[in-house]
């Protein structure tokens, strides 16, 4: 009989291992599974539908005949419960669906708001399609609107907001945007042109509660009593991985379900990948979570080999999301922050833990190189570069993206990447070519 592979998730993880399982074995049975009434659809996309820069229909990569080309069954339906032993699903209809091997690619979801008002129509988050519909329906409505929280989807709200709301205010608990990954300098580049924009930045300002009228959000407090009419309440304050099902089936879970090298959770037949695994970083040894778009593409596609038998080992690379700040096309790789951020409670989206806390930062020395907007900020460890940030010009990334995934040894240029006034640009310039040429010697 064919294997029937079952995944649980039609995000970036589920679907990018249903078409690598499709491709390493034709006669396998492979069952989606999804409680998202739209199916997959590219949830970084969401961004540039808010602002209108994008029709809907672009948001889906896969037409349903393509999908049915590739013999891949989306199953519209919620699980209710696992059951590792008999290798059975329990379906919310009330049908049983059974696998032979099961990825769980679940993902996150948004952490909620814990204070008076939350539940009013008119608070929102943006997790999915429905939400982003949510949004774009409440703005047009709204003569206001309020975001609170960090990270990127924060900002992907207030300028989608922005777009389609004429007064739109974004409240900071702390001095300044996503400090636990951005520097200062970084920060203000994306809170000044966040204020060109139009959007009012409310800093050191915490959120007392939401007012409302019959049912309807009709304004905020803040703690210290300023009053903030608005129609509409956006909230990003973190996103938690999507555990539940893991844990009633007996899974080891932490923060994310705990995975091996090959992705098994504690059952054998069981894997996990994305947003809801908890995968082993090689740089600090900790496991760690990663809600990176890319992340979950590597980890679903990784997984699937695992599954079809390939039994090979995944070496989790630095942490790396190409993203848009305030319209500034940012890079971020490996560790680049520290600390914690004020306005999350939780990892952002498209965040990851191995960005900050990691023991390589102890030792490393930051240099930066800054002209108008653009900006490089590279993180120098005793040997090799271990994160990097780079805004604007992206002609640097993709060199600082292979010296750091590959840990080049940068001893040769390091004092002169950390000398006063250095051309850092020129300097990795030439090190990456020479690098690369080296390396074509080797293997030619």
């Amino acid at each position: 009989m064919p294997t029937r592979f079952v995944i649980i998730g039609a995000g970036a993880a589920g679907m990018a291992a249903a078409t690598t399982l499709r491709s390493l074995d034709s006669t396998a049975e492979i069952v989606v599974l999804t409680d998202d009434s739209y199916g997959y659809y590219s949830r970084p996309g969401l961004a540039y539908y808010l602002t209108g820069e994008i029709p809907e229909r672009q948001l889906f990569p896969f037409s349903p005949h393509e999908l049915r080309d590739m013999n891949i069954t989306l199953h519209q339906g919620r699980a209710l419960a696992i059951d590792p032993v008999a290798h059975e699903i329990a379906l919310e209809a009330g049908e049983l669906l059974s696998y032979d091997r099961l990825l769980l690619a679940t993902g996150s979801l948004a952490a909620p708001a814990e204070l008076p008002g939350a539940g009013l129509e008119g608070v929102v988050k943006l997790d999915n399609l429905e939400d982003a519909r949510r949004i774009i329906a409440g703005a047009q409505r709204a003569r206001a609107a309020v975001v609170v929280g960090g990270g990127i989807t924060a900002l992907e709200i207030a300028e989608g907001l922005r777009h389609r709301c004429r007064n739109t205010h974004y409240l900071l608990r702390g001095e300044r945007y996503w400090s636990n990954v951005l520097d200062e300098t970084e920060s203000a580049i994306v809170e000044g042109r966040l204020t060109a924009e139009g959007i009012r930045l409310h800093r050191r300002t915490e959120l007392a509660s939401i007012e409302g009228r019959d049912g309807h959000v009709t304004a905020v407090v803040t703690k210290t009593g300023e009053r903030i009419e608005c129609g509409l309440v956006a909230v990003a304050i973190g996103v938690q991985p999507r555990v539940e099902l893991a844990r009633s089936a007996g899974l080891v879970v932490d923060r994310g379900v705990l995975v091996d090298e090959y992705f098994r959770t504690s059952q054998r037949e069981v894997f996990a990948a994305g947003d809801v695994a908890q995968v082993r970083d090689p740089l600090t040894g900790r496991t760690v979570l990663d809600t990176l778009w890319s992340a979950a593409l590597d980890q679903g596609r990784a997984a699937a080999s695992n599954m079809a038998g390939s039994a090979t080992p995944y070496i989790k690379p630095p942490a790396l999301n190409v993203t848009r700040l305030a319209g500034l096309t940012t890079t971020l790789i490996g560790a680049v922050g520290r600390g914690r951020d004020a306005d999350l409670v939780a990892i952002a989206r498209g965040d990851s833990e191995t960005w900050r806390g990691t023991g390589a930062l102890t030792s490393a020395i930051s240099v930066e190189d800054v002209s108008e907007v653009n900006r490089v900020r590279m993180l120098v460890g005793e040997r090799t570069l271990v994160g990097a940030v780079v805004m604007g010009d992206q002609s640097l990334s993709r060199p600082l993206e292979e010296l750091v995934a590959r840990q080049v040894d940068v001893s040769d240029i390091r004092a002169a990447l950390l000398a006063p006034g250095a051309d850092i640009s020129g300097i990795i310039g030439r090190f990456w070519r020479q690098w690369r040429q080296h390396v074509a010697s080797q293997t030619g």
